[in-house]
């Protein structure tokens, strides 16, 4: 069976799945050409990418788009030649799948039961299509090491108005003045769509007094090592996929704090979500108070959960024999 693969944006989420299907099978990736030429340049290099695009689909028997994006609303555009699996992550549902023929896609995988939910509600008739498999991070890479417990807080995201860092600082600060001994640490750069946000951040920071409990880390190259750096994590996002970050740290053993976005009941345990800021400086407090045993204990039951749900070694596989159930309809056809 010959696969095709279209990935046009991160590879975060996507190097076990594609490790797994190019060992199973002939798998190609689309190289999209590029003419650098001085007159017509956009016109001549959509021509371009187009005929490579049509070309790619006929030339395999399944083609699996990580992101259902620009790149699939184009293969939607063109006749049915081969099997076409997606998943769609969460930017997506809003930026491109109003443009996406849905009709040519087999099967659409989403990341969480809250964001199928979202999707068959907006396109109904697609709903048979559907087949939920979350997120899911390396238990390899990402394992419990011991802490003592020092009070230190964690954020680490692209810096974007939808993770609410803003507002994370702003309940830091008031859980700092009821007392605890507590910092905060914020890894991740600038998102390139808001290049101001990181400057508005440091500016509060230094507004609230903070500086010396608050500590930027720009781009973090390495999670597994940033992770030591914390006692709990904090997602603080108004919408998400499902958040893998979260994941890993919990997989590192880290105890993790959620706003109830739509699908962190499905990452993790009602006593670990919060809805207010005062619930969030609550649930800190809370844990910050407990026993070890009592924190052990909490640590323990997330990580059982990431454990048997999120696990890539498992996922992988999933997506793997989804490819492969519509690649085999298309063997001998193309």
């Amino acid at each position: 069976m010959k696969i095709g693969v279209v990935i046009q944006e991160s590879w975060a989420f996507f190097q076990e799945v594609y490790q797994e299907l190019s060992s199973s099978h002939p798998t190609r990736l689309l190289t999209l050409p590029e003419a650098n030429m001085p007159l017509f340049k956009e016109r001549v290099n959509r021509w371009l990418r187009a005929r490579a695009l049509r070309g790619f689909l006929k030339s395999n028997h399944v083609v699996f788009f990580e992101w259902a994006s620009e790149l699939l609303a184009a293969a939607s555009d063109e006749p049915k030649r081969c099997g076409i699996v997606t998943r769609l992550h969460r930017y997506e549902l809003y930026r491109w799948a109003d443009r996406i023929n849905w009709g040519i896609v087999d099967r659409v995988i989403l990341v969480s039961e809250a964001k199928r939910k979202e999707f068959v509600g907006r396109f109904p008739g697609q709903a048979s299509k559907v087949v939920v498999i979350p997120e899911a991070i390396s238990l390899e890479k990402f394992h419990p090491e011991a802490r003592v417990f020092r009070g230190d807080l964690g954020v680490l995201c692209n810096l974007s108005p939808r993770k609410r860092v803003y507002e994370t600082i702003l309940a830091f600060s008031e859980a700092s003045r009821n007392g605890a001994d507590l910092r905060l640490h914020i890894g991740g750069g600038p998102h390139p769509a808001f290049p101001e946000y990181e400057a508005v951040l440091r500016t509060l920071v230094a507004k609230l007094g903070l500086e010396r409990r608050v500590t930027f880390y720009g781009h973090v190259p390495n999670p597994s090592d940033w992770y030591r750096n914390i006692d709990v994590f904090l997602s603080n996002s108004y919408s998400e996929g499902l958040q893998v970050a979260p994941m890993e740290a919990i997989a590192s053993g880290r105890y993790c704090l959620s706003h109830r976005w739509d699908g962190a009941d499905e990452l993790l345990p009602s006593d670990s979500l919060f809805s207010t800021e005062r619930e969030l400086i609550e649930r800190i407090a809370g844990y910050c108070e407990s026993s070890e045993d009592k924190r052990r204990a909490l640590r323990e039951h997330q990580l059982a959960i990431v454990q048997e749900r999120f696990d890539v070694n498992k996922t992988k596989v999933r997506i793997r024999q989804l490819v492969e159930e519509v690649g085999s309809t298309w063997i001998g056809r193309t």
